[in-house]
């Protein structure tokens, strides 16, 4: 499975990247700006176009997701193909982030204009990262669309389902991919968690043949990426916390505390 970070933060791009563990970017308008106000804050003169630019060329070879704004199918494929020409030619590694339906609650009569947009970029031959995914069906529309990546977001079903049932909880706390149950069993449509929804898509994709790619997003701790690999994600994406906590476990630490100790002097002046 693919490791992807979430993440607009040069600094900690360039670490995954250091390392050789991290396979791409995903990020939205809204890390970006935050991640460019902070330098501004520090007195540093930078671009929101010029730092984009900057995370494509750390990420050279690999995909970074770059997200439109608009919410008709005609302002999708204007921004799409706009960032694309924009910003491609810095490192050939620019996927269009399109969300599945753009819809307001209450709103009708946009259902399918992330649909129509992610089939007419796709017709453009612009790689395209369908996101905002919260059910097996929005993700077989997307990947039948012709989405290279579909992004399911597992946390936020987590967090809803949680959050329909009065359940106190941080988003970091974990859930289990079997679902809850309170007096009945909680689930979301047929989805009892956030891993069981990348579970249902990454089936559904193989049962059928599907080559658009499952990317689980929104995973907010080391066991949900975990499950999601169990489950047949084909990409997981993840803020730098989390993998953090990918490498870390009390027993390694403990064990890092007694071979210290127990290092005998004369070894040490080998080393």
């Amino acid at each position: 499975m693919k490791l992807f970070l979430d993440s607009a933060i040069l600094s900690e791009i360039e670490y995954v990247y250091s390392m050789g563990i991290c396979d791409g970017i995903t990020m939205n308008p809204s890390l970006v700006k935050k991640a460019v106000d902070k330098l501004k804050e520090k007195g540093e003169h930078v671009s929101l176009e010029g730092y984009i630019k900057k995370a494509l060329k750390i990420a050279k070879g690999t995909p970074v997701s770059l997200e439109v704004t608009a919410r008709d199918t005609a302002g999708m494929i204007v921004q799409g193909k706009r960032l694309f020409k924009k910003f491609n030619p810095t490192a050939r590694n620019v996927y269009i982030k399109v969300p599945v339906n753009t819809s307001f609650p209450e709103e009708k009569g946009k259902e399918f204009d992330g649909i129509l947009a992610i089939k007419e970029l796709r017709k453009a031959k612009i790689p395209v990262n369908c996101t905002l995914v919260f059910t097996p069906e929005q993700a077989l529309l997307a990947a039948k669309a012709g989405a290279n990546f579909v992004s399911p977001f597992a946390g936020r079903i987590d967090d809803l389902l949680r959050k329909e049932n009065k359940m106190k909880f941080d988003k970091s706390d974990y859930f289990p991919i079997e679902g809850l149950s309170k007096g009945k069993h909680l689930d979301d449509n047929g989805i009892v968690s956030g891993v069981d929804l990348i579970a249902q898509t990454a089936e559904i994709f193989r049962i059928h043949g599907i080559k658009s790619e499952v990317l689980a997003a929104s995973l907010r701790n080391a066991r949900q990426v975990r499950e999601c690999a169990l489950a047949g994600a084909d990409i997981a994406t993840m803020g730098f916390e989390t993998f953090k906590e990918m490498a870390t476990h009390k027993l390694t630490m403990d064990g890092m505390v007694k071979f210290t100790e127990d290092s005998p002097k004369e070894y040490d002046d080998l080393v």
